[in-house]
């Protein structure tokens, strides 16, 4: 059988970066005004907001290459656990398809952490 904990690591890493750029593209594109009206809401200061770009625009980009991978891959938990508090306040809400409301971000939360815990493997720009 096949095993190759390097090439997991990869789709690993690939997978979340790619999914969380699209985020990143569209906050680019559409702006972030919904962002900043999350973080008036809780009594931060508007520009907290910008640190959206860093979170789901400059991070991705390094988990993807596998470029301080762990760093980037903490920049996106801290920013995914963030996103669940502004947006859900860690209520234990259902959707409407019975699932936790704020599942997804939980996952790219957890995504992160694993990249966090694993490291970029050896396919990756600074690899060992």
């Amino acid at each position: 059988m096949f095993i190759n904990p390097d090439i997991a690591k990869l789709l690993l890493r690939v997978s979340l970066g790619v999914l969380i750029l699209f985020h990143g593209i569209h906050k680019v594109i559409h702006g972030i005004g919904g962002v900043k009206s999350m973080v008036v809401s809780a009594g931060l200061p508007e520009f907290f907001a910008y640190g959206v770009y860093v979170g789901e625009l400059i991070a991705p980009i390094f988990i993807i290459l596998g470029l301080y991978a762990r760093v980037a891959s903490t920049v996106l938990a801290l920013n995914m656990f963030v996103a669940i508090y502004l947006a859900y306040g860690f209520s234990l809400t259902l959707s409407k398809f019975g699932g936790l409301a704020w599942e997804t971000p939980l996952f790219y939360f957890i995504m992160s952490l694993l990249v966090v815990l694993l490291g970029s493997g050896k396919y990756a720009v600074n690899s060992k």
